[in-house]
């Protein structure tokens, strides 16, 4: 009979969601547009950065400067005057301008230390810092190729011999796309839990609860499966469509064990959420407290950068935080292809943590009735 009733409630919660048109919005961006996005506009990747050439020396060394800046790494350069680089730099136009300066060609020639100026727009930090070091390879080896009439290969003292495992093209397009499906799950588990609580408080539908033959715990079980389970739904749509689908993102282990991992990982965020909504006192407030809570749990976790890079006492930390094991288990066996004789330990973090968050929550939830 309690089970039935955890049902109807469910599907009281299910009902209430599809009529939340900017809920609806959300979990659908979040699980399309935002991953195709995340996947293909990767931030710390140079790619097509817009770069301007000031040629004031018009030969051929310099035009061969020119023609070594190319897609995808650059937009094909534009040449311009000296007079217009301040003014599309200012403008946003150009990421990078370089100033060859007039008789360079017969300075190099001459065994002098000619200079070229690199201009940089430092505000887009990441592709200033990434393109800046391609610019100044470019520029030495074109420079040095020309003065010695020949391009020189050396050969290295110790031949690496390069195996590049589970990616091996190097696409950074793949790891964009899985964290970002990884982060939603966390981000809307969270979200849909604790919005549907604090709407019903708002509402005031919680009273007209507790006047029926219902529990604290048949209403927090009901929020919990049901907001779970969509979900569930979205991620999994999100990664066979738009990731292996539209992205054609391999995934080399078991989509079913991640989606085991990935219940148990909403069964811990679905509680959290419920606790946050429980202390908020209202939605803006539960806002406020979202970011507060959201940020460092996906920044931290390892999805972002490597645990490995944190301070010992973060890392830590973080072992009580569910996505940091939901992270571990999901890289496990979507990049490398890891069964549940690996992801076992995080399967069993995720289960103890979720069944203290659940608890917990149970008794704040029950507080807050009262």
């Amino acid at each position: 009979m309690r089970g039935l009733t955890i049902l109807h409630l469910g599907v009281k919660e299910l009902r209430g969601l599809w009529r939340d048109r900017m809920m609806l919005v959300l979990v659908l961006y979040a699980f399309t547009l935002s991953v195709y996005t995340a996947a293909t506009a990767m931030p710390e990747t140079l790619s097509r950065a817009p770069i301007a050439i000031v040629d004031e020396d018009r030969s051929p060394l310099s035009m061969r400067i020119v023609g070594a800046f190319y897609p995808p790494y650059f937009t094909p350069p534009v040449l311009i005057d000296q007079h217009e680089m301040d003014s599309r730099m200012d403008a946003g136009l150009d990421t990078f301008a370089i100033d060859i300066p007039p008789d360079f060609q017969r300075d190099v020639l001459a065994g002098h230390s000619p200079t070229i100026q690199l201009n940089v727009d430092a505000t887009r930090m990441s592709q200033a810092f990434t393109g800046n070091g391609y610019i100044q390879s470019i520029l030495s080896s074109e420079v040095s190729e020309f003065a010695e009439h020949y391009r020189s290969s050396e050969v290295p003292a110790v031949d690496l011999a390069l195996r590049a495992r589970f990616n091996p093209g190097l696409n950074q397009s793949w790891f964009g796309a899985i964290v970002e499906i990884i982060d939603h799950i966390t981000m809307l588990a969270i979200i849909l839990t604790g919005t549907a609580l604090i709407r019903e408080r708002e509402h005031g539908t919680v009273e007209h609860l507790l006047v029926m033959p219902v529990t604290p715990l048949e209403i927090m079980t009901a929020k919990v499966w049901s907001m779970a389970l969509v979900v569930l739904i979205a991620s999994t749509v999100s990664l066979v469509v738009v990731a292996q689908g539209l992205l054609q993102v391999p995934v080399q282990g078991s989509v079913g064990l991640f989606l085991a991992g990935t219940a148990l990982h909403l069964f811990a965020t679905t509680a959290l959420g419920i606790v946050l909504a429980t202390v908020a006192g209202s939605m803006p407030q539960f806002a406020l407290l979202l970011m507060l809570v959201l940020l460092p749990l996906q920044i931290l976790s390892g999805g972002v950068t490597p645990r490995e890079s944190m301070p010992e006492l973060v890392r830590t930390v973080m072992l009580a935080a569910p996505n940091t094991h939901f992270v571990q288990l999901a890289q496990a066996i979507l990049f490398r292809g890891a069964g549940l004789s690996v992801v076992w330990p995080q399967f069993l973090a995720l289960a103890g943590i979720g069944s203290v968050l659940f608890v917990f929550a149970l008794a704040r939830f029950r507080r807050s009735l009262r």
